[in-house]
């Protein structure tokens, strides 16, 4: 098989050959994939604010956002357009180029539109790319989005058909996969991915990546996120996964999807630095700024500057971006961080 082959027929018996090969095999292909169609030392850096907290009515197991489970989380409203305008103009000060809302909805109300349609507005406006996660949609809402400039949904698969419904019972496999052909038909890019760690096999994690590899196009972004435990849901007390099959996954999907940005997620505050450095060398090339995910926690910016710094890794920008100003920005924040690094060693 040629390296560079986008393919979109696996099947599970090669997809299991590959979790399988050893170690050093598995990450050097990874990596000789990843650096045909991207540069190795950026890392794409989104920032996920939630614009609407807690009452969700699905029944995940994994979600402190959840009706059915009694984790002490507030219900918040709907954030104001100008609200979540500000949160993005300090996401962009501090390197983050994709600005990322979501909202604790099964799907959004025909009231609720018009407000995301401006917050979309609005956030393009500063020159960033924009996602939204808000469940399942529409195909006219879909298009909506789409008119109003929005650049990528958000819509998990989270497991494999098999396994899903262990996890969910409120919304069908097959609903999540009409909401992203609805985004696809509409032209927005696709963020799509799932959870490790809520009790899966091997071969759901294998049949996970076939859902998405098998997709006409590829999602543009997979988020591998290892499940944050939290008390008061179901999977609070869910056996953790072993590091190094977290990095077999990383790996694998960047095999399945060369062109695909692989976003290393939520779980990231729980991983040391040489994991994360791992995640970077089996081909992930896309993370979560800032110290918060939705209602999770996130490493902060500084560290994973410095990270970035040790690494050799700079943040990604985006394409035909002229802001020369955000650019400096930047670069400022890393040098500061790199000098703060220094005195530190020094003193």
């Amino acid at each position: 098989m040629s390296l560079n082959c986008i393919r979109h027929d696996w099947v599970l018996s090669e997809v299991m050959d590959t979790f399988q090969l050893p170690f050093n095999d598995l990450i050097f292909k990874a990596q000789t994939i990843h650096r045909q169609y991207f540069d190795a030392n950026t890392v794409q850096v989104s920032t996920l604010l939630s614009i609407k907290t807690g009452a969700c009515p699905e029944d995940c197991k994994y979600c402190p956002q959840s009706i059915h489970h009694d984790t002490g989380l507030e219900k918040e409203k709907l954030l104001e357009v100008q609200r979540v305008v500000e949160e993005a103009k300090t996401a962009k000060t501090v390197g983050a180029t994709r600005f990322c809302m979501g909202a604790a909805w099964k799907h959004p109300t025909n009231r609720d539109m018009p407000y995301l349609l401006e917050m979309v507005k609005g956030v393009k406006a500063l020159g960033m790319e924009t996602c939204m996660t808000l469940g399942q949609l529409s195909q006219l809402q879909a298009y909506a989005l789409a008119d109003a400039g929005l650049d990528f949904y958000n819509h998990n698969l989270d497991t494999s058909p098999e396994f899903y419904q262990q996890i969910i019972t409120t919304r069908t496999y097959s609903e999540r996969l009409q909401t992203l052909a609805y985004v696809r038909e509409a032209g927005i890019k696709i963020c799509s991915g799932g959870i490790l760690g809520m009790g899966e096999t091997l071969r759901d994690r294998a049949n996970l990546l076939i859902q998405l590899a098998n997709l006409d196009e590829h999602p543009e972004s997979v988020p591998i996120n290892n499940l944050v435990k939290v008390k008061g849901t179901p999977l609070a007390n869910e056996k953790d996964i072993e590091p190094f099959d977290f990095i077999r996954m990383l790996a694998v999907a960047r095999i399945m999807m060369p062109k695909s940005y692989i976003r290393l997620s939520a779980g990231r505050e729980q991983m040391n630095e040489q994991m994360q450095a791992l995640a970077f060398l089996a081909g992930a090339n896309s993370i979560f700024y800032g110290d918060k995910l939705l209602t999770t926690s996130n490493p902060q910016v500084d560290k994973d500057n410095a990270l970035f710094f040790k690494l050799g890794i700079s943040p990604e920008k985006i394409q035909d971006y002229s802001d020369e100003v955000h650019k400096a920005a930047i670069v400022q924040s890393i040098s500061e961080q790199v000098q703060n690094n220094q005195s530190s060693d020094n003193s």
